[in-house]
């Protein structure tokens, strides 16, 4: 079916829910029920074959406000904290996913230019990583322990600097997203750029696995987190961009209230990045087996909360919601 057909076979569905949603009008509870099932499996339709349309967004802000709705209404848990991390926001972040994809591969493609910058321009490894990085690097690859840099400061001092500026960088990729998501896709430039570079200069030293070995060990979730933060300041900056049908400052509001929820989600990750840069990457002796499980288990963690979780969670809420609408028709 074409885009604007479905737009006038399913418009005056959407007004009277999103009427309702504003209380403009009132609709007895189970035709607001149906009216939502409706609505998600239409964004879902959208989303397969109408990808980055108008429909698209305004289906995801209707979808987007009714979940809000149901979960601001609802009787709060004994345990808010953890019904945030366990229901609300998994459910909220499926919705962010194009947006996540978005700074993961231009984070990606901006390492690969790092990397191919390094290994065409002399000079231009020192030029991002600094002379003073490069030179003590360069003294610990000849004194047979290359990865020095991560024993030179105490355990907890090391664990608290690291998480502060971890944070800092991961606030910065989200704040910046208010100049319309351009200072957002600079931090994830200027990041991919300095690990390409990083990875690039260990590769020419003949120590790409040593390196890796070691620094991903906290990078794994280090890089994916502030990824992560780059997807918050794309949510900022899509809610200034595409107001859909809110006024551009409530539109503006809640792209900052979302995007501010994806930034509180990350800080255990940033306090466990932390703590392995701190702690466990500084053991360079360990067998490779156990830095490999650990890159492995870091990565795991990510994808599933990040990636899987909202997608099964999502689903799990869809078919309840299925089997509640197929339960009032057999009782009708």
């Amino acid at each position: 079916m074409r885009e604007a057909a479905f737009v006038k076979q399913n418009k005056d569905k959407w007004a009277t829910f999103e009427n309702a949603l504003a209380k403009k009008t009132k609709l007895p509870p189970d035709k607001l029920s149906d009216l939502y099932i409706e609505i998600t499996d239409h964004l879902s339709y959208a989303k397969t074959f109408y990808t980055g349309s108008n429909t698209e967004l305004y289906l995801n802000s209707l979808a987007s406000q009714a979940h809000q709705k149901i979960y601001k209404t609802k009787k709060e848990p004994k345990n808010r904290v953890l019904e945030f991390w366990k229901t609300e926001f998994p459910l909220l972040f499926y919705f962010y996913q194009r947006e996540l994809l978005i700074a993961f591969l231009v984070f990606v493609f901006f390492a690969l230019v790092g990397a191919f910058s390094s290994a065409n321009e002399g000079e231009f490894v020192r030029s991002i990583l600094g002379d003073g990085y490069v030179n003590m690097t360069l003294e610990n690859i000849e004194k047979g322990d290359p990865m020095a840099v991560y024993k030179q400061m105490g355990e907890f001092n090391m664990f608290l600097g690291i998480t502060i500026n971890n944070i800092r960088v991961a606030l910065l990729a989200f704040s910046f997203g208010i100049l319309l998501g351009v200072g957002t896709l600079y931090i994830m430039l200027r990041n991919g750029i300095m690990l390409g570079s990083f990875q690039y200069f260990f590769y020419e030293k003949g120590l790409l696995w040593e390196s890796a070995r070691t620094i991903w060990i906290h990078g794994t979730i280090e890089i994916s987190v502030i990824i992560i933060a780059g997807c918050a300041g794309l949510v900022l900056a899509n809610g200034m961009l595409f107001p859909g049908t809110y006024t551009r400052l409530e539109s503006f509001k809640r792209g900052v209230k979302n995007g501010l929820k994806i930034m509180l989600s990350t800080v255990p990750f940033f306090i466990i990045a932390g703590f392995l840069e701190g702690f466990v990457t500084r053991h360079t002796e360990m067998p490779d087996a156990m830095a490999v499980l650990i890159i492995l288990a870091s990565l795991a963690l990510i994808l599933f909360y990040y990636v899987i979780y909202p997608i099964q969670l999502h689903k799990k809420e869809q078919k309840n919601h299925q089997q509640l609408k197929e339960l009032r028709h057999s009782l009708s």
